[in-house]
């Protein structure tokens, strides 16, 4: 038995450092960058949408404000 617990001892503190830096290399080779085109192309995305939610949040507030005074007035 107790050879066992000897075979599964945890490796070194400085081994598992050095295997999840080996790790962490080997996952940065995965990457792919985004070619140039396709950075604009999400950019523009992004800039159209805010615009949007901009243009619809400008829009609620005025809606209730005109709410908002309208109840206002009436009292």
């Amino acid at each position: 038995m107790a050879e066992k617990k000897a075979d599964k001892k945890k490796p070194g503190f400085f081994a598992r450092i050095g295997k999840y830096f080996r790790d962490a290399k080997g996952e940065f080779k995965k990457i792919v960058w985004p070619s140039r085109k396709q950075v604009w192309n999400n950019v523009v995305v992004v800039l159209v949408m805010v615009v949007i939610f901009a243009i619809g949040t400008w829009g609620v507030d005025l809606l209730f404000g005109w709410l908002r005074d309208l109840l206002l007035n009436l009292f």
